[in-house]
This record gives C-alpha cells, sequence and structure tokens, in this order.
C-alpha cells in the first residue's frame, strides 16, 4: 500500500509539474508576443509582421518542449522512462525546427509580395520573381520534409542498422530506384527548368491545347492554367518544356489586334481608315501606338480590310477589337450601305 501511494504521489507530483511547465511557458509566449505586437505597430515596416504570424505556434510549441526539457532531470522518474521521454522530445524538435524552415518561407513570400505587385499593369518583374519562388518555395519545402522524416528515422536503432544495410547495396537500389522514378525525376527537373528559364510565369497570358488563358498556379509536377470563361486547364509541367505553346506575355504585356473586314469593292477605303482612327482616339482602352487599317486580301466577291490596333495586355485588346470591329461595321451600314458585301449576277433575255 505505502509504495502504490508512493508511486502515486510521483505520478502527481510529475503530471503538476508538467502542467506548471507549461502553463509558465504560455505565459511566457504571450507576453513575448504581445510585447512583439506593440513593436509592430510602431514600426513601419510590415516584415515583423509577418514574423509574428507566422512564428507564433511553431514559437508556443518551442517553448513549451524547452521548458519540459530543462526541468526533465529535477523529476523522480526511472531512467528507461527518462531515455524515452528524451527520445520524444529529440523527435518534437525535429518536427518543431522543420516547421520553423518551413514558416521561414512563408516569411520571404510575404516580404515579395509585398515588395513586388503582381495586381499592377506593367508586372513582368513581379510575376518572374514571384514564379521563381513560389517554385523554389515547394522545392525547400519537400526538401525540409523528406530531410526531417529521414532523420526521425535514424533516431530508431533499428532502422539506423536497416539504414547501413541499405547504404552497403546503394548501388543496386540506385538503379532500380532511378529506372522506376524517372518520370518523376524527369517532372521535377522540368519544374527546376521552369522556375530558371521561365518560358512561362504566374499570370502570364498563354494559348494552350487551344485555350486562352492565364496561369494561375505553378508547381513541380503540373501547371494550372485559368481559363477565360473560369474553367481551369491543369497542364502536366513537362508540356511546357517538351510541346509549342504561345507566350503573349513573355517580353512584355502589350500586344497588337486585328479585326477583319469583308466589304465591296466600292468601299472607300481611306474614308474607312480615318473613321478607324477617329474610333481609337475616343477608345479608352487604346494606348496611342499602333492604328493601321490596309487592304490585305482581294477575292472574286469582296475585298478584305485588316485593322491593326494596339492595347496594354491581352484583355484590354479583346475589348478593342470588339469595340472597333462593332464601330467600323455600323459606320459602313449608316455611311455606305451599297459596300456592304453583295453578289452580282447579270440577266440576259433569251431569244423567243
Amino acid at each position: 500500500m505505502a509504495v502504490i501511494t508512493q508511486n502515486l504521489q510521483k505520478v502527481l507530483w510529475f503530471s503538476g509539474g508538467l502542467i506548471a511547465v507549461v502553463a509558465v511557458a504560455l505565459i511566457c509566449h504571450y507576453l513575448l508576443f504581445l510585447t512583439l505586437a506593440r513593436i509592430t505597430r510602431r514600426t513601419a515596416t510590415r516584415i515583423d509582421e509577418s514574423i509574428a504570424k507566422h512564428l507564433r505556434e511553431p514559437a508556443r510549441w518551442i517553448m513549451i518542449f524547452l521548458g519540459i526539457r530543462l526541468v526533465l532531470p529535477l523529476f523522480d522518474i526511472t531512467s528507461e522512462f527518462q531515455e524515452f521521454l528524451k527520445h520524444i522530445f529529440s523527435l518534437a524538435v525535429i518536427v518543431l525546427v522543420s516547421w520553423l524552415l518551413i514558416k521561414s518561407t512563408y516569411i520571404l513570400d510575404d516580404y515579395i509580395i509585398r515588395r513586388f505587385d503582381i495586381n499592377q499593369k506593367d508586372n513582368l518583374r513581379a510575376r518572374k520573381i514571384y514564379t521563381q519562388l513560389n517554385v523554389i518555395k515547394r522545392i525547400v519545402i519537400a526538401v525540409v520534409v523528406t530531410i526531417a522524416f529521414g532523420t526521425m528515422l535514424m533516431t530508431f536503432d533499428k532502422v539506423r542498422q536497416l539504414g547501413t544495410t541499405i547504404l552497403a547495396s546503394a548501388g543496386i537500389v540506385g538503379i532500380v530506384v532511378g529506372l522506376a522514378a524517372q518520370k518523376t525525376i524527369g517532372t521535377f527537373i522540368a519544374g527546376l527548368q521552369i522556375a530558371l528559364t521561365q518560358p512561362i510565369r504566374v499570370d502570364d497570358v498563354v494559348i494552350v491545347e487551344g485555350e486562352w488563358g492565364r496561369i494561375e498556379e505553378i508547381t513541380l509536377t503540373y501547371v494550372v492554367v485559368k481559363i477565360w470563361d473560369l474553367r481551369r486547364l491543369v497542364v502536366p509541367i513537362t508540356y511546357f518544356i517538351e510541346k509549342p505553346f504561345q507566350n503573349w506575355t513573355r517580353a512584355t504585356a502589350d500586344l497588337l489586334g486585328s479585326v477583319f473586314l469583308y466589304v465591296d469593292y466600292t468601299v472607300p477605303v481611306e474614308a474607312v481608315r480615318k473613321e478607324l482612327g477617329k474610333i481609337l482616339k475616343q477608345s479608352k482602352h487604346w494606348d496611342g501606338k499602333v492604328c493601321v487599317l490596309q487592304v490585305t486580301n482581294t477575292t472574286e466577291k469582296a475585298i478584305e480590310l485588316r485593322a491593326l490596333m494596339s492595347a496594354a495586355d491581352a484583355s484590354t485588346a479583346w475589348t478593342l477589337r470588339c469595340e472597333a470591329r462593332e464601330k467600323l461595321v455600323s459606320f459602313i451600314q449608316d455611311k455606305y450601305p451599297n459596300a456592304l458585301p453583295k453578289l452580282r449576277a447579270e440577266f440576259e433575255k433569251l431569244p423567243m
């Protein structure tokens, strides 16, 4: 009975000590981040706000486990149980450090997003940096998780012995894994190539598989294209390395738009050309650079007029083209209705 009472006292003492340590750690964490919040409100920079936001949770658990680890020798527990707890703490430290490193990438992400605004019209540099950061962040997270998982496994003696055996036959295993994961490795390398050479960037306007859209997301294995009608086209990342595609914003966002009209030979081309200039000058979508109207083809039935106009980006160019086409057609209908396409036929009276 005395032994049971003594053991119960040890359990209660141990539990009460842990609760006290956790409470002290939480209070210290609260005071620390309360002070940090007051400091961030007084500074002009936003980076300290991002640090407080992303490191709050990892810091809480680090302080809890650090406090328990410091007071662990004060408790009267068996050596076996103490070794077990030390092993648990070792695993926890690996997880928390990995978590801290991953959260640090989000701090860098916030810094880049605030410094380079991707929503601006001329956002070429911002899209370039954001695409590189997006891919590299995923690579860093994948590497950190892999290393952390491997390190946690190596803390177990049996796994460490197994690892030594595997390393002894690493040549054969490497060949087998390399053959089995050839496509996966190729995809990973394609992701790195996309990040470095950047044939596409986030928010680029592209034509893929006959669909017009914007690059919405780039991962290590696939790319999400937001189609103009809000559908999402998911394409393997190797597609942009192996197959041709159109990138309308590769160097700059501005584009030339074209409008084709088919009219009769009697149309006054110069009058239509002047009207195009008036339409573009009155339009808020025209950037003032290109305004051209030319006769680009003739057939036995009509002539082809091509109107060229420039705009700041693809969406604006599309709207400008529709506006110019509609107003040019209305102009010809109102001013020169006889110049609309027509079929001619000649009738001869047959002799009686």
